[in-house]
């Protein structure tokens, strides 16, 4: 099944170079060095980059609050719509599910729309779903309602990458630490505030998870005036077309660290969701308050607002990224120990140990740009890396439930979770080796 994802992806960005990563796409900027004839002034240019910016940051701050709100009320959530353990351990499963099937699908609408138009349409389908799914009524419809945002969701994470590298090439690494950073503020700030905000506005669970739709709505407006003010083309067409067929095909599952970088996705990706949908449970199960419990999951999120700044700058200096690879993941295994051993007693240091492993995204997606030379690279890498990864982590958060059902307890949930960062560090020493997928494809 990501054989014939990447192939298909391979087949709707081979002609497409320019229109996704490359500096004649529609909505990228024209070339520093002064305007074309005809072509957008220095000062329009200069404040389309800063709508981008802008537009990056609000963008990121979305593309968590649909989950780790719902972590933070999931037991309210649970009883108000009647769902067992199970079916809260699938809805948990959502979120990977369709990253993976929605997140494949973006590099074409791209080709066709282009990405700023895109990622205006996830930002819209992020509100729609934040705003419907807690009043559709019913366990289907809670499900629908949360595929809409996500899929919005699962868009933007794919094309992300791409944007940093088309209108940032040399700061790859400072505007990805920016664009992680808010990621993370996002995460940590829905984890924080949703339980006090629904008992400041009534105790209801529906109102506290609907409110997080405004925030999505603020990040439609830049995406709007990028795809209403669209940049001239650098190159003639003419051109373009004639790189577009001079360029050889990209066959990425023929690169050891294309695949490496997708496992290493997914086994990080399971353990993020797993924390954002379960460890809020698992300290209210050990006797803390569900105020506290949140702020715990806050503070486990807000690790990454410093860090995702601090790491993607840190591994563009590295030429091996494995250190940063063992370094989180040793964090990690101390973390599930001391939440196995002491939940409630050390809940604070397990909350900060386990924020710095979860910090196994931006060095991730720090990776993505840096393994592939070209837009048209990173546009494949991160669709092949994303969606195969996201395909990998579906059963961890529908496993925990289950065995959290069946065992009555979170000892084994916790064994599992610690099971799998060994494979995790693994395959995150080999992905970041200094290589590219264009070379090793080609070999």
């Amino acid at each position: 099944m990501m054989v014939g994802m990447a192939s298909e992806e391979t087949r709707t960005l081979k002609s497409t170079t320019t229109n996704i990563g490359g500096p004649a796409a529609s909505d990228s900027p024209a070339p520093t060095g002064g305007p074309s004839a005809g072509g957008p002034s220095a000062a329009t240019r200069a404040w389309t980059t800063r709508v981008v910016i802008v537009g990056i940051v609000l963008a990121a701050l979305n593309l968590r609050p649909a989950i780790t709100s719902l972590g933070a009320l999931l037991e309210e959530v649970r009883d108000g719509l009647g769902m067992s353990g199970s079916v809260a351990g699938l809805l948990t499963s959502v979120p990977p599910l369709c990253f993976a099937a929605f997140g494949v699908m973006a590099p074409r609408l791209a080709r066709r729309f282009g990405p700023s138009t895109v990622v205006c349409a996830g930002m819209l389908a992020i509100t729609a779903g934040l705003l419907i799914r807690p009043y559709v009524g019913g366990t289907a419809g809670f499900l629908a309602g949360s595929a809409l945002a996500l899929m919005g969701i699962a868009v933007s994470n794919v094309l992300m990458p791409v944007i940093v590298k088309s209108w940032f090439p040399e700061r790859v690494g400072s505007m990805t630490g920016l664009y992680s950073m808010a990621l993370a503020l996002g995460t940590a700030a829905a984890a924080a505030v949703t339980v006090p905000m629904t008992e400041s506005l009534g105790g209801s669970w529906r109102s506290g998870l609907a409110v997080w739709a405004g925030l999505a709505a603020a990040a439609v407006l830049p995406w709007i005036a990028l795809v209403r003010h669209r940049e001239a083309p650098a190159e003639p067409p003419s051109r373009t077309r004639e790189t577009e067929r001079a360029r050889p095909e990209l066959r990425i599952t023929r690169s050891r660290t294309a695949w490496a970088l997708a496992v290493f996705f997914g086994l990080q990706a399971t353990a993020a969701y797993i924390t954002m949908g379960w460890m809020a449970q698992i300290f209210r199960d050990a006797g803390v308050s569900a105020g506290t419990a949140g702020l715990l999951l806050a503070v486990t999120m807000a690790m990454g607002v410093p860090l995702a700044f601090v790491i993607p700058r840190v591994a563009t200096r590295l030429p091996h990224q494995g250190p940063i690879v063992v370094v989180l993941g040793v964090c990690g295994l101390a973390g599930y120990a001391g939440l196995y051993l002491a939940p409630a007693g050390g809940a604070w240091a397990w909350a900060l140990l386990l924020g710095v492993a979860n910090c196994a995204f931006p060095l991730a997606l720090t990776m993505v740009g840096m393994r592939a030379r070209t837009g048209a690279g990173v546009a494949q890498l991160s669709a092949f890396a994303q969606s195969a990864g996201y395909l990998i982590s579906i059963p961890g958060p529908l496993l925990v439930g289950v065995l959290y059902q069946h065992s009555g307890g979170w000892g084994l949930p916790i064994a599992l979770m610690a099971g799998l960062m060994i494979p995790q560090m693994a395959v995150g020493v080999l992905a970041g080796r200094d290589r590219t997928v264009e070379d090793e494809a080609a070999r």
